[in-house]
């Protein structure tokens, strides 16, 4: 056999073949089938797999490196600690495959089957992943960070302490995934799917969620500083102790959430959405509320001092022991509120034109009158 010959191994049958440490460097093996053989330590380096079968192979310590296997099979093959560095793995089935601690740093998998795939420590660092499938796959402290996930579908996938930062995840599939711990600095959210998420303890900073769906998620003492949540869907949501500090939620969808003891910290929730939202013991000092919707909110012992609620609709807010010293009520809606106090009122900056009680306005007109005049 010359070495052209050896080149050219397309549609070879290697079936259930002990092939350890085999030398496959830059062969053609385009739909070749090695279906259950043993290739522990062979390399592959530069070779073509498209469309080969790889199923239930162990694959152990294989050099992949910039091997081409793009629609191969690989279901339940093992390939820990495989290097598939530069690899082309774009439309391959990885469904149920053994992939812990391996090397798919900068690897093409896009629209690629990871279903119930072991990805835990995983390098996916700066990956192509778009459309590619990983439902229940386990990521568990796996490295994405700076990888495209745009419109991959990521439901029930374990995440949790996986490091996704500046990770490109518009319009991608997080439904009910766990991402407890997971460092999602950076990244990008815009549009995608997080109902019923877990997202306790995660780090959100300076991320991009605009329009991002988070019905029902669980958001407890998640760091949200400086991102963007503009016109999120958040209803439902668990915000328990979650850091926003400086953050825009402008036009945010936050009607039911659970905010107890919430840094809003000079964040930005005009026109917000937060009807019957539990606000109690929640921070929001110098926090830019104008228009924002509270109607039936409760605002029980909440630090509301220099916030604005300029145009915002309160009726039926509870206000009980909340601190309103130097917020402003100019054109506010607070009608109806409950446990709202003359001595509470008398140290906001502005009232004018606010709707009050009737029996609280005349309380108020008569011991602050400068709080109703038109003011700056």
């Amino acid at each position: 056999m010359d070495d052209k010959e050896k080149k050219d191994l397309r549609g070879a049958n290697f079936i259930k073949t002990k092939l350890e440490g085999a030398d496959f460097i830059e062969v053609d093996l385009e739909k070749a089938n090695f279906i259950g053989s043993n290739l522990h330590g062979a390399s592959f380096k530069g070779a073509n797999l498209k469309e080969a079968n790889l199923q239930a192979t162990e694959l152990q310590g294989v050099n992949f490196q910039e091997a081409n296997l793009q629609g191969a099979k690989l279901q339940v093959a093992t390939l820990y600690g495989a290097d598939l560095q530069g690899a082309n793995l774009k439309e391959a089935n990885l469904q149920g495959a053994s992939l812990q601690r391996t090397d798919l740093h900068e690897v093409n998998l896009q629209e690629a089957n990871l279903q119930r795939t072991d990805l835990v420590e995983a390098n996916l660092e700066r990956a192509n992943l778009q459309g590619a499938i990983f439902c229940e796959a386990d990521l568990q402290e796996a490295n994405l960070q700076g990888a495209d996930l745009q419109g991959a579908d990521l439901e029930k996938a374990n995440l949790q302490g996986a490091n996704l930062k500046e990770t490109s995840l518009i319009r991608t599939g997080l439904e009910k995934a766990n991402l407890q711990g997971a460092d999602l600095q950076r990244a990008d959210l815009e549009e995608a799917n997080l109902q019923r998420a877990d997202l306790q303890g995660a780090n959100l900073q300076e991320a991009n969620l605009q329009r991002t769906d988070l019905r029902k998620a669980n958001l407890q003492r998640a760091y949200l500083g400086k991102a963007n949540f503009e016109k999120a869907k958040l209803k439902g949501a668990n915000l328990k102790k979650a850091e926003f500090e400086e953050t825009n939620l402008e036009e945010a969808k936050l009607k039911e959430a659970i905010l107890q003891g919430a840094n809003f910290i000079k964040s930005k929730l005009i026109s917000a959405k937060l009807q019957k939202a539990n606000l109690k013991g929640t921070n929001f000092q110098g926090a830019n509320l104008i228009n924002a919707k509270l109607e039936g909110a409760n605002l029980q012992r909440a630090n509301l001092k220099e916030a604005n609620f300029n145009g915002a609709d309160l009726q039926r807010v509870n206000f009980r022991k909340a601190n309103l010293q130097g917020a402003k009520f100019k054109e506010a809606n607070l009608e109806g509120a409950q446990h709202l106090l003359v001595d509470q009122l008398s140290n906001v900056k502005t009232l004018y034109n606010a709707k009050l009680d009737e029996k609280l306005f005349i309380q108020l007109k008569e011991k602050h009158p400068a709080l109703f005049e038109k003011s700056d």
